[in-house]
Formats: structure tokens, sequence, C-alpha cells
């Protein structure tokens, strides 16, 4: 996916994630391979005079290497880690107030709805929802507008937003940006380059990318932000394990590796399934019938393992379709060395209200794909036999 028709990529990514904060030289016995750290507690030397860690909600060495690897990669200042990709959007939350607006994209993760609408709500923080153009953001500010929230490219109709007409926006209106990486990684998009204010992921996905471990993060470089956000951090205890920080150290050496293949395999299934007479439409930020091609190259390296198609048919045929694969796993989340295939109507976005659905297109007929690492001839073969089977 990159090339000269798309950002060209960081060189030095892989070399980052292998040795930024990882040296053997900073470690008692030269691991090459970072420690892990399962303490919970550190010695001190007298009341309140202890060498750099106290308790492990507050810092942990071997959580520390990853928030620094992750904050390098997205070319930011300051990491940081917690317990899930929600966990992360729950602290971020903590920089509001009752009272407060977020103004959020309206294709959006549905445990993010869900966590804006149902639970945000109850502490007086309202959200409402925008169009992915840059001037319906602005048109539908409020007063007390206090951050805007947008996902790029979309979950699940991968529609993509301009991430630098919004931020100039925001900057305006004094409002916090927040952008959700998730599904490019900082491999082929760098939100705070492009002028956001706050990087979020969740790491379960591709970042980690073994399906084995469930962790969110979030990247700033704005120093009164992030010193706020390493309060709420402490102070929320949404931290992750060391050991799941230490695995997701391990899965980082490998990002630059899978993102090239997650890439190249998504477009070349994107392409097949479009000339599928039992396919309606296929949405691929990479293909150049995309609504936003133009806009996906000036600011993105390329593009994930991530499509989205409509099948010819209803639920049934949805249904049957998903039932026959062999090789893709029916199952929620993405991101990982195996292909998934879901249904979000009634899966990932089961939560969205009916009536959001409807005006997103997530219908019945949505099929969502994860491009895994497997040969991309298999996949091929086994779209083809389900679809077959309708």
């Amino acid at each position: 996916m990159s090339g000269d028709s798309f950002l060209p990529l960081q060189e030095e990514f892989a070399t980052l994630a292998i040795h930024e904060a990882q040296e053997p030289e900073q470690w008692s016995c030269m691991e090459v391979v970072t420690p892990l750290s399962t303490s919970t507690t550190f010695k001190q030397n007298g009341p309140a005079d202890f060498k750099k860690y106290e308790y492990s909600r507050s810092g942990n060495p071997t959580r520390e290497v990853l928030e620094k690897v992750i904050a390098k990669l997205e070319d930011g200042k300051h990491g940081f880690c917690f317990s899930s990709g929600l966990g992360a959007n729950t602290t971020l939350l903590g920089l509001l107030k009752s009272g407060d607006h977020i103004l959020c994209i309206n294709d959006v993760y549905g445990g993010t709805n869900r966590l804006f609408t149902k639970v945000a709500s109850r502490f007086g923080i309202e959200t409402s929802f925008s169009e992915i153009e840059a001037d319906s953001f602005e048109k539908n500010l409020r007063k007390n507008t206090k951050m805007i929230w947008i996902e790029t490219p979309t979950n699940p109709t991968l529609q993509v937003c301009d991430i630098q007409r919004v931020a100039d926006i925001s900057k305006k209106n004094n409002v916090i940006l927040v952008v959700d990486n998730t599904f490019l990684t900082p491999y082929f998009q760098k939100p705070l380059m492009l002028g956001a204010d706050i990087v979020v992921h969740s790491i379960t996905k591709y970042m980690n990318g073994h399906s084995d471990v469930v962790m969110g993060a979030v990247v700033c470089s704005n120093e009164e932000l992030s010193k706020e956000i390493k309060f709420l951090q402490n102070a929320m205890g949404t931290v992750p394990s060391p050991f799941d920080c230490y695995q997701v150290l391990r899965s980082l050496k490998t990002l630059a590796l899978r993102m090239k293949q997650h890439s190249e395999s998504s477009l070349h299934i994107a392409k097949y399934l479009e000339s599928h007479p039992k396919v309606e439409k296929v949405i691929h930020p990479g293909l150049s019938n995309h609504p936003q091609y133009e806009l996906t190259k000036r600011q993105t390296s390329g593009h994930s393992g991530m499509l989205s198609f409509y099948i010819k048919g209803d639920i049934d045929s949805s249904k049957k379709f998903l039932q026959s694969l062999k090789i893709f796993t029916l199952a929620e989340s993405l991101g990982g060395y195996e292909s998934l295939a879901e249904l979000p109507a009634v899966m990932t976005h089961s939560s969205v209200p009916a009536d959001q659905r409807e005006r997103l297109r997530i219908t019945d007929n949505l099929i969502r794909l994860s491009v895994g690492l497997e040969d991309v001839g298999s996949l091929v073969a086994d779209l083809e036999q389900a679809l077959a089977a309708i």
C-alpha cells in the first residue's frame, strides 16, 4: 500500500519497535529481552524515599518500557497503557466534567458509543454525533463542547476523516481532539503529526496482533494534558498487568512485518470480492473507488487488514455465508494473525441504536473482515466456497 501514491513509511519504524528503551545496558544482568517485573510494591530507603517506583499501579518497570516504545512509534512524548481499549477511553472521560459535551464521529466502535451514551451520560457528560465531513464537526460544535472524538478509518464502514481539518477546527475552538488509531496503528498513520491532541488505541488489536492480550493505550505530547492523564491513570487504576505489557513488547517487534502482510492481503481480497456476482459493494480505503481515496493517500501510508462488504441477500444469507467459512473464524475483535469475519449489526455494533445503524448502513448484509496472515490464496478459496453456499 505504500509507495508513490501514499505517504512514505517511516524508515526506522521496525528498529524503534525493537530497540527503543530496550537496550541490554539498562538492565542489571544485560538482558536482551526486557525483564518482566511482577512485583506489586518496591522497597523504600526511608518513608517516602524510594528509588523510582513505589507501587505498581503508579508505575511499573515493564509497563514503563512499553509506554515509551508506543509513544516513540506515534511520534509522541508521553505514552500511557491501560487495562483495555475501553479502559483508556474511560480514563480520558476523566478529563471532562458534568455539563461538558463530546462531539463524536457517528460511525464509531459500538463499545465507545455505549460508553459515551449510556455511562458518561450518568455523570452529566453529553454526547452528540457528527457526520464524517470536517464541516459537519464545525457545524455541530456547542458552547460546552470540550472534546472531539474520531476514528479513522471508521468501524465498520471504513470512512476516512480529514484529521488535519478537524484538528484546525478543534484548535480554533479550544477543544481537545482525540483520534482512535486502532485500525491503522502508527505504522500507517500518525494523528499527532496531523494535529491531534491525543491518540488512543485498542492495543488488543493490531499492536498486539496475537489475540492473547486485552489492553489500551494513549499517547499525548501536550505536557499539561499528559500530566492529567498520568494522574487519572493512577487515580482510576485502569492499568494493565506487567505480564501483558511484556507480551505486547514482544508483539511490537513484528508489527511492521505484520502490517505489510495484512495490507497486501486485504487489498487482494477486496479486489477479488469486487468482481464477485454475490457481492453488492466492497469498502476498502485502498480501492480507488473509495469516497475518501484521495484523502487516504494524503494522510496515511497505507491500510491494514480491515475491509467490509455488502453481500447480496438478507440476514439469512449473511448467516449462511459466515457459518460456511472454514479458515476465517466467525468471531468479534480484529487485528490478530488469524482471519476473522463478523456481522456487525448483531455482534460488535448491536449496542448501537437501530436508527443509527440504519443511517450508517450497518445492515444485516454488511460483513466485516479482519484479514490475517494466512496464505492469501487459502483465504480467497475460503470466501469462494462460503459465497457459493448462499
